[in-house]
């Protein structure tokens, strides 16, 4: 009976291979982890759009409105509305036109990677230095932030969606248990290296909203400019 020996090169090509799967794997895991939250968030808001589904505060003026017309629960039953309470009524924001509700990091150093990337892993920071709501002054918010854009992953999604915010859309921020709301005045694009917007003074209260452009990428800011408007 003959016993059938494997070449040395079967072996060798059979490891080639093995190892040529392995890191395959490995790329396809890194890309999935890297853009998995901007599609994501992408395919969500879609998806809202086909739906007609509108995102309220929970106890404004529109969830009593619907409330008092009977058109709630409904509503709500056929996902033509999703209710957003506040995560934090001590420190958050909520953008009900992209459905964005995250916890604000006070008082963080946007100077100091260490600092600001330990915040952006649990929501929105607030840029040291920079005003609070109620005070008047201009406050100054990022999220979205990376040391490099294949880790864009392990930071917070809550403003992926900014770029579709629009003109007069809302912009509401919680601070110690009070609403606080803004309307979008306009956006622009700057390199990185325009740092001049986070020390911006106003008279008036304005907030303005940082984050990575284009989604995904460390190459350009997005920054949205909002204004108090009276409650």
């Amino acid at each position: 009976m003959k016993t059938h020996v494997r070449h040395p090169d079967f072996f060798r090509l059979l490891t080639l291979r093995t190892i040529g799967n392995f890191l395959i794997l490995i790329s396809l895991f890194s890309i999935i982890k890297t853009f998995y939250e901007p599609v994501a968030g992408e395919i969500r808001y879609f998806v809202d759009k086909i739906n007609g589904t509108q995102y309220i505060l929970s106890s404004s003026k529109e969830e009593e409105q619907l409330a008092q017309k009977g058109q709630l629960a409904e509503l709500i039953r056929n996902n033509k509305v999703q209710i957003i309470t506040p995560k934090d009524p001590g420190f958050s924001i909520v953008i009900p036109a992209i459905g964005a509700n995250a916890k604000i990091v006070a008082n963080v150093n946007s100077a100091d990677s260490t600092d600001y990337l330990a915040a952006l892993k649990k929501g929105v920071a607030h840029a040291a230095g920079s005003a609070y709501p109620g005070e008047n002054g201009h406050i100054f918010l990022f999220a979205h932030s990376t040391d490099y854009f294949w880790n864009v992953g392990n930071y917070n999604a809550v403003f992926y969606l900014l770029y579709k915010v629009k003109q007069n859309d809302e912009v509401n921020l919680f601070y110690k248990d009070r609403r606080y709301t803004y309307k979008v005045t306009g956006s622009k694009i700057v390199d990185p290296s325009e740092v001049e917007y986070l020390t911006r003074k106003s008279p008036d209260e304005l907030v303005t909203l940082q984050t990575c452009w284009p989604p995904g990428t460390t190459l350009k800011r997005l920054l949205i400019f909002a204004k108090r408007v009276a409650e």
